[in-house]
């Protein structure tokens, strides 16, 4: 158990890591932290976390870097995060009720987690798993083609072009249009299934087999896996920091280059809400093993439907980080709220 004043002599050499990219020296944390102890106890405390894996020595006669460890310990014990300006809040709020769609909102979510972290970004699409159904369309195309449209509660649509087996009327086209609107509108995707079991044999016999085809189309589109949408931003940040990739930072690239790989890192956040932080060997990909990953929950309502997070090195801003995942996360669930 690391004791309060080692703790502290901890936190110091990590922001000032995090600060210069430098090996931090005995003398550089009597020189710029108050931590009211000799030299000599210090460089006693700093021999202590050394020994328990907390920091290391990457060159003889240089100074201490933090572990991965040492950054676990110095997350868990993070007391407060950087809280943003109102300046901030206020453009945050600005710029993203500014969307004019779904898209445009992970777009702009993206661009706000770069620009704030000064990391890469990244969000998910709302998952269909958790959605509900807000409105459904049918548009004849032709005769005998029609488009489904479905909009979900969280702003994504889903298009599906129907053939039909024998031209439709206008008639059993907005027959159909109303009772299905009437029967999914506001219904969870996974209680769709039930509640359309024996709705074709509601309509003529001579109907049946079209209503058939329509409902056959609306279940696939709520109940298939869909591959999930995750949208990068802020790859360009890693440049600044290629010293802090034992090899080189393409590997880092071309891991965040896979759609997969995005989908483990943010399929990882605590399922108990907050804001998870994974470091370095903590994470399973190995080419991010030089890598940090903060990642959070934004919601409609009170269903969770996606993630959103940043990927940087192991020597992040972890308070700002956090501060930024938590507040891009509470207006992303409120825009969806509003929508």
């Amino acid at each position: 158990m690391v004791d309060d004043r080692r703790l502290a002599v901890l936190r110091a050499i990590v922001d000032d890591y995090v600060a210069t990219h430098e090996p931090v020296g005995s003398k550089a944390l009597v020189e710029r932290h108050n931590l009211g102890v000799s030299p000599a106890t210090i460089r006693n405390d700093m021999a202590a976390l050394e020994d328990e894996g907390f920091i290391t020595q990457p060159h003889t006669s240089a100074g201490r870097v933090p572990t991965d460890l040492g950054y676990r310990l110095f997350v868990d014990r993070l007391t407060q995060v950087k809280p943003l300006s109102s300046a901030e809040r206020r453009a945050i709020q600005v710029f993203m009720e500014s969307a004019v769609d779904l898209d445009d909102i992970m777009v702009r979510t993206v661009k706000l987690l770069a620009q704030l972290t000064q990391q890469v970004a990244m969000v998910q699409y709302p998952s269909l798993a958790r959605s509900s159904v807000r409105h459904i369309e049918l548009i004849s195309l032709s005769s005998t083609r029609l488009m489904m449209v479905l909009i979900v509660d969280t702003g994504r649509v889903e298009q599906r072009v129907i053939e039909c087996a024998a031209p439709i009327s206008d008639q059993l086209l907005a027959d159909l249009r109303a009772r299905l609107i009437s029967t999914v509108s506001g219904k969870p995707f996974s209680s769709v299934p039930e509640v359309l079991a024996r709705f074709a044999e509601s309509f003529a016999p001579e109907d049946q087999g079209l209503v058939g085809t329509v409902v056959a189309t609306l279940l696939e589109a709520v109940t298939e896996r869909i591959d999930e949408r995750v949208v990068l931003g802020g790859t360009a940040h890693l440049a600044r920091y290629g010293e802090a990739f034992p090899l080189s930072i393409q590997p880092v690239l071309e891991a965040l280059d896979e759609q997969v790989v995005l989908m483990r890192l943010l399929g990882e956040v605590s399922s108990a809400g907050g804001v998870t932080v994974r470091i370095g060997h903590e994470n399973d990909v190995e080419a991010l093993e030089a890598t940090s990953v903060v990642t959070g929950r934004y919601s409609r309502g009170d269903q969770t439907v996606a993630s959103l997070g940043v990927v940087g090195p192991t020597h992040m801003d972890y308070a700002g980080a956090i501060s930024a995942v938590q507040a891009v996360a509470q207006y992303v669930t409120r825009i969806l709220d509003e929508q």
